[in-house]
């Protein structure tokens, strides 16, 4: 009979937010295990990809106070494995002069003293090339923001983790939790014990937690990432400092569009539409909706002429959501050592 491998903390999903929980956990020097459903790296979650913008060009202020401490963490991790993790761009933010969600971001910028920059139709195009700002639409520039190397940032943290002694575990599937002052977790490989167990599986949380009695209100949706192709290669190069954007609101759509100066895909800017269409997390491939694709085709021959407006590689990426579109990040009610943290999209 095999034994049962006893740890401090187990971390059930190995994306960045299970990832650099681990990592922080080594490094109070608890004995912790990483479990992994997937062979890493994977596609199938929500962190993988080259890219991620980070900003401090929020709605809410707590937001923009977070992200103080999330660039220190960021520049923390550079420094400790000697790897460049960050390229600051700027975020362009577009939208409706008087709508709120436009509004709110202005706002938070300016009342937390975030150094940024109010353009106008008179200096647009002089800062921002090959861009057409709608009418009535205001654009600020979050000057701190940038790019995150995403894939290269997860494989950096779990490298840390493991030097700090840390045992990750990949393609092992979770199949019970057994809550208690001990909790117990079975995989498709083993059986382990903890004093504290922490559940970041993205669009699997729910099944996890479904052995704990609890259900959250989540939604997975599967959002097309797109990637378009620049007529003249370099006009929306990251490395001529061409911003990553947001659109608050426009023409086209209530919702965020969001888009990324070209990087992984030479002469490919990545544009995507901040919503996507409810799907089982392993039943994606069957979810084939392409409205949002329409909506952005519309956008981008509109506002970026640099762009061929029709997307030259579509990937695709899950997001979890909550109604509020806040994460949820608590204990258990009922086992105060199973941490959740989830709907982090």
């Amino acid at each position: 009979m095999s034994t049962i491998e006893e740890y401090d903390c187990i971390v059930i999903g190995a994306g960045v937010q299970g990832s650099f929980t681990a990592c922080q956990l080594a490094k109070q020097s608890r004995k912790t295990l990483l479990l992994e459903q997937f062979v890493l790296p994977h596609t199938r979650g929500s962190s993988h990809g080259q890219t991620r913008i980070i900003r401090k060009a929020y709605m809410q202020d707590f937001y923009t106070h977070m992200m103080e401490e999330c660039y220190e963490l960021w520049a923390q991790l550079e420094r400790e494995a000697g790897i460049k993790l960050f390229r600051q761009t700027g975020l362009l933010v577009m939208g409706p002069e008087n709508s709120e969600s436009y509004q709110l971001i202005k706002n938070t910028l300016q009342k937390n003293k975030v150094p940024m920059a109010i353009l106008n139709h008179d200096n647009f195009c002089q800062h921002i090339p090959n861009v057409n700002l709608a009418v009535g639409n205001g654009a600020v520039v979050d000057l701190t923001a940038g790019v995150l190397y995403a894939d290269r940032a997860l494989k950096t943290v779990q490298g840390q983790f493991q030097k700090l002694g840390g045992v990750i575990r990949d393609k092992e599937k979770v199949i019970d939790i057994k809550p208690g002052p001990v909790v117990t977790v079975s995989t498709s490989a083993g059986v382990y014990r903890a004093n504290r167990v922490v559940i970041t599986a993205g669009p699997w949380a729910n099944r996890l937690l479904a052995h704990t009695g609890l259900q959250l209100p989540l939604e997975v949706v599967k959002i097309n990432v797109c990637y378009w192709k620049e007529k003249v290669p370099g006009s929306y190069d990251v490395k001529k400092r061409f911003p990553c954007f947001l659109l608050t609101e426009g023409e086209e759509t209530k919702d965020h569009i969001y888009g990324l100066p070209s990087n992984e895909y030479p002469g490919l800017m990545k544009i995507c539409y901040h919503m996507g269409s409810e799907t089982d997390p392993d039943q994606r491939d069957k979810q084939t909706d392409r409205s949002d694709i329409d909506i952005l085709k519309r956008f981008i021959a509109r506002c970026f002429p640099g762009l061929v407006p029709e997307p030259a590689v579509v990937e695709s990426c899950l997001y979890t959501l909550t109604p509020d579109d806040h994460f949820v990040l608590d204990c258990h009610p009922s086992y105060s050592n199973i941490v959740i943290g989830a709907g982090f999209s």
